[in-house]
């Protein structure tokens, strides 16, 4: 993946072990030989060696979690490495084109709607296609400034559904529909479990592997448009497709989790200290460490407090100030 085979492994290997790590994390005290008793149980299949409430508490709470923790992590990770590429602007995130916004009036209408946790999935999921597809239609143009007029559709296209939002929120039942909106759009892998992962991963991996194995072009496409097309390649066709697996990847992590901000902003960054600006290394190392990074915040919001805290909040408290860390700390270079 990169030069320094260490560091590739120690890369590779981290997302597993804050996995591994989160196990540990929880109100539920349990010693390390117990876990690992657990551990053996679930593998070997002699599920009745142990007790069921620590099977389950487990192989049923924190594995699920840890599990979607990182693959949501790693998608908003690469959605974010890659849209900052064909941009070419460092405050890019993974939901400028109006995802986040979208999959939240989606899942705000699902829930005056409907009583179904499932169709808070699809209607997130859908709007935020929606909203995407609009912010391409506003920014569709065959002038120099294409992918401004794309940003700025991004930005017209969330303001609007932001409003929309607020309007639910305005006529929602403010003792039972309210509350579970406001919690929704905070964002939390709280309520994990492997059905919601196998829902999730597919459009995730799906995008993941769209960004990945094109993930070369990006060094081109971020000289400039001039110069891509200079070079012989579709600046156009490449950027839909990049678009399209940043798409899929954010819309499946929100429409399961809420919305969860700064991830795609701060983890390509981190990545750019580590491997540079290349992207045929940079997207990988976005993936493994955005997948680490929210995991281990999502482990500080389960026991900092009494109860839980929504992740969308940590994620501003603990990424705004690491930001401004790695922009006093590169000297304002860290797009250089």
């Amino acid at each position: 993946m990169i030069k320094n085979k260490k560091l590739s492994w120690l890369l590779i290997v981290i997302p597993f072990a804050a996995i591994i790590f989160s196990l540990f994390i929880g109100r539920y005290h349990l010693s390390v030989g117990e876990i690992m008793k657990v551990l053996w149980a679930g593998i070997s299949g002699n599920e009745n060696s142990v007790y069921d409430i620590h099977y389950s508490l487990i192989w049923d709470v924190r594995m699920p979690r840890a599990i979607l923790g990182v693959l949501v992590g790693a998608s908003l990770g690469t959605s974010g490495s890659a849209l900052q590429g064909i941009f070419r602007n460092p405050l890019v995130d993974s939901g400028i084109l109006g995802v986040s916004a979208g999959a939240g009036f989606g899942a705000a209408l699902a829930i005056i709607l409907f009583d179904s946790i499932y169709m808070i999935y699809l209607f997130s999921f859908l709007f935020s296609i929606i909203a995407v597809m609009i912010s391409m239609r506003i920014g569709k143009t065959n002038n120099s400034n294409a992918t401004i007029m794309l940003v700025l559709g991004g930005v017209i296209v969330s303001s609007i559904f932001s409003a929309l939002i607020s309007f639910l929120k305005y006529i929602a039942d403010p003792f039972d529909q309210l509350p579970t909106i406001v919690f929704w759009l905070m964002g939390s892998i709280a309520n994990a479990s492997y059905k919601e992962i196998y829902i999730a991963s597919i459009p995730m991996i799906l995008g993941m592997v769209i960004i990945y194995s094109l993930r070369w072009k990006l060094n081109i496409m971020s000289l400039g448009n001039r110069e891509a097309h200079a070079l012989g390649l579709n600046n156009r066709m490449y950027s839909i497709l990049f678009v399209l697996g940043s798409t899929m990847a954010t819309a499946g992590a929100v429409s399961i989790c809420g919305i969860i901000g700064w991830i795609g902003l701060i983890v390509p960054h981190m990545g750019r200290f580590i491997v540079g600006n290349d992207h045929r290394y940079l997207v990988p190392v976005s993936a493994l460490l955005g997948g680490f990074v929210l995991l281990m915040i999502d482990n500080v919001g389960r026991v900092i407090t009494g109860g839980e805290l929504p992740l969308n909040i940590l994620t501003a408290l603990i990424g705004g100030p690491f930001y401004i860390y790695l922009l006093k700390r590169s000297k304002g270079g860290i797009w250089s």
